[in-house]
């Protein structure tokens, strides 16, 4: 089967030929060092929010501005957070497998909200939000929806950037929080179209950097 991500996804909404060539012939875009620092602050942000949810209670950063609360089981939740284990779809007609690691999750009333927190070198705004993580929240909602927890077509995303340093090194970060709407089956219209293009010929270059790059050779 056809195994995809939401970030596999993004690089087919982004450039289908690069996504073409990554799953048909193995070749991938090159890939830079990976700073370690944003995977540390997954880590303990994942902590911190598991603290409260011990509590019962929401991050104060979060109280009164998100609807719902923590979803409450920590162990299915750490399942859900894995990549490996995560939720999932299959479509057996398409041959293809979508699977999604959730950051943290909301519940009101019967709904679940998703809420994926990020870090970024400075504040945010509501355009790079809906262009860059618009498809990632779509099928956290999508898949959420197929294993029997309804969404309300809503999801969360938190940022954490850097303030200012203070004494003895301790870095305030400030927070911002984005509120997305999504689209759940529009998730679906993606993971089919991208499963159906990679039956078929290499897709042209639509002026993908990348693609400009290696036709040069």
């Amino acid at each position: 089967m056809i195994r995809l991500s939401p970030s596999t996804l993004n690089l087919f909404l982004e450039c289908p030929r690069c996504f073409w060539l990554h799953f048909n012939k193995e070749i991938q875009r090159p890939r830079g060092i990976f700073p370690s620092l944003p995977g540390g602050m997954d880590r303990v942000i994942k902590e911190y929010y598991n603290g409260y949810r011990r509590m019962k209670k929401l991050p104060p950063e979060l109280e009164g501005k998100v609807e719902g609360l923590l979803f409450p089981e920590e162990t299915l939740l750490e399942e859900w957070r894995d990549w490996r284990k995560g939720l999932s779809y299959e479509d057996k007609t398409l041959d293809v497998v979508l699977r999604g690691a959730l950051d943290e999750c909301l519940v009101k009333d019967e709904f679940y909200i998703p809420l994926d927190y990020k870090t970024k070198g400075s504040a945010p705004n509501q355009e790079d939000s809906e262009k860059y993580y618009q498809n990632q929240l779509d099928c956290y909602c999508f898949l959420l929806e197929v294993n029997q927890r309804p969404t309300c077509s809503l999801a969360y995303l938190v940022y954490y950037y850097p303030g200012k340093v203070e004494k003895n090194g301790i870095v305030q970060f400030k927070v911002e929080l984005i509120k997305m709407e999504t689209e759940p089956f529009r998730a679906k219209e993606t993971l089919e179209k991208a499963a159906n293009l990679l039956k078929g010929p290499i897709p042209e270059s639509e002026g993908c950097e990348y693609c400009d790059y290696t036709g040069k050779f």
